[in-house]
């Protein structure tokens, strides 16, 4: 991480980092701003960084992760292999903000209820075959693939099974009206008081939560702004205390400022552009009854047409580097010997593009969001006077992050030719983006973020082994096979690692973790 201000070099730098109590000083407001609000209050209704992280404040897991991704115990005291899968044991004494008693029972709805149909976080447990309540406080989740599930359940929330059937939420709803949609009941340190969405949302610090608090916030007050320079306004004018992300091209003006401070670090997360596989047809182009994204040869020309360097230079101000897999180097299994992208050639893209049969191009729509990745929508544009070069007349469309991911936005309904999505994988291991982005949909393996559809028969057979290998070096073998099948068949054009672009007052003290989720927990107001 670094952090950068005027007064840098006198900043106590492990203040981010801070591990001792801090409720000594004096209890304070919180207020930040980013550029999504939340859709859901639901924790199994989308499966979103925005969702969960913000969720991750209210509800919790049987595991959570610290300041430096490391899993940590929480609803689970422990936990240990048994045949065929693992055994946890549980807190005692936990009740939800509802005065609730947490127990397994609440264990066995939240895995019933998490995979379910309608559920966004099914993949979650994937791999789980059957479960038992032992007793009250012990619960045994069984699965194929053992060697994985624990690491992949820290964003797994526990929700109330009393609370769930009192106001008929059993499932998850979409976005719809749901009372889990407006409405929370966790065990975490914070209470949801106020929740106007797209608006204001506010939480409290929860009385009777289990462990320790080491903030000192009477509340948190949330705002999202989805425009950039308004929500840099409102940082540089006092109105909130914390925005991220600012933009690149914001940096230098943010930490030269008196009062301010900003803290950059790699994010686990790869923006990359995805295509439209399994379609008969493209839904915006000149085209008929023909899908030229189902010809590997026509996915490479679009790769080889795009040159990163300026997307990072110019786009992104220098604030990323280039990435040729879904992961970055903190995930396990980055080989960095397959991270080179494929070679820039424009003359290389025309000759695919005519050898495939379309000598003189196509249009087709590319459908970004514009409020979700950092500069998202200049991105997309870059994309498209790139691909202008070999032939091929993008139509963008940009749409509020809404509209986009939820569950009428456009990657679920289909309303794309290619589409930006950016991935941080929240196991840290390369199998995450493998079951998501890779398995087929209809695989009955994952595939639940796999919008285009792509399919490959060797990543479904390979995806099982990845997950049960305990020996690394053939486990690695596997992983470099399936990143060799995405690169050669070019599932995906993987772009640039998204940095972490974070700006505070000068009095705000906080941990920024890789996978930019902010813990509230951890925030001090000096």
């Amino acid at each position: 991480m670094h952090i950068r201000n005027r007064r840098a070099a006198g900043w106590l730098l492990g203040a981010a980092l801070a591990t001792a109590p801090l409720m000594s000083a004096e209890a304070a407001t919180f207020r930040w701003a980013t550029g999504t609000d939340p859709s859901t209050m639901d924790p199994y209704a989308r499966n979103a960084a925005p969702v969960l992280s913000f969720l991750n404040n209210v509800y919790e897991g049987l595991v959570r992760r610290g300041k430096d991704m490391s899993l940590e115990p929480s609803l689970a005291t422990s936990w240990e292999p048994i045949d065929g899968g693992w055994r946890f044991h549980l807190r005692q004494g936990v009740t939800f903000h509802g005065g609730q008693t947490f127990d397994a029972e609440d264990v066995m709805f939240s895995l019933e209820r998490s995979r379910s149909d309608t559920s966004s976080v099914r993949s979650f447990h994937a791999t789980v075959t059957d479960a038992k309540m032992v007793d009250q406080y012990t619960v045994d989740i069984f699965t194929s693939a053992p060697a994985i599930y624990v690491e992949g359940i820290a964003n797994w929330l526990m929700m109330d099974k009393e609370w769930a059937t009192e106001h008929g939420t059993l499932t998850p709803g979409g976005d719809g009206e749901n009372f889990a949609n407006r409405n929370a009941n966790g065990t975490g340190p914070f209470t949801i008081s106020e929740r106007d969405p797209g608006v204001r949302t506010v939480l409290v610090p929860y009385d009777g939560w289990w462990d320790e608090a080491s903030h000192n916030l009477t509340e948190a007050i949330f705002t999202p702004i989805n425009t950039q320079a308004t929500r840099l306004a409102a940082l540089l004018s006092g109105e909130v205390d914390f925005i991220e992300p600012i933009p690149p091209q914001d940096v230098d003006r943010v930490a030269d400022a008196d009062g301010f401070t900003v803290q950059e670090a790699p994010e686990a997360r790869v923006i990359f552009l995805g295509f439209s596989h399994k379609a008969d047809a493209l839904n915006n182009s000149n085209l008929s009854g023909v899908n030229p994204f189902q010809d590997a040869r026509v996915r490479e020309a679009v790769y080889s047409a795009i040159n990163v360097d300026p997307i990072i230079s110019k786009v992104m101000r220098g604030h990323a580097t280039a990435a040729g897999l879904l992961i970055d180097p903190t995930i396990r299994g980055f080989n960095p010997a397959l991270n080179d992208r494929l070679p820039y050639d424009v003359d290389k893209a025309k000759s695919l593009l005519a050898e495939a049969g379309y000598p003189d191009g196509f249009s087709f729509g590319l459908s970004c969001p514009n409020d979700r990745y950092i500069n998202d929508e200049a991105i997309c544009t870059a994309v498209a006077s790139m691909l202008a070069q070999a032939g091929l007349e993008v139509n963008l469309r940009a749409v509020p992050v809404a509209k986009y991911f939820g569950g009428e936005g456009l990657l679920r309904k289909g309303e794309f030719d290619m589409y930006l999505l950016g991935w941080s994988p929240g196991t840290f291991d390369a199998e995450h983006p493998i079951r998501f982005l890779l398995a087929s949909p209809d695989s009955g393996l994952g595939g639940s973020w796999n919008f285009g559809a792509f399919t490959s028969a060797r990543v479904n057979e390979l995806l099982p082994q990845i997950q049960v290998e305990r020996d690394e070096a053939t486990r690695q073998g596997m992983v470099d096979e399936v990143n060799g099948i995405m690169r050669d068949e070019v599932a995906y054009v993987p772009l640039h690692v998204q940095p972490l672009l974070w700006a505070t007052k000068d009095n705000i003290e906080l941990s920024q973790r890789a996978d930019n989720f902010l813990i509230l927990r951890w925030v001090t107001v000096n």
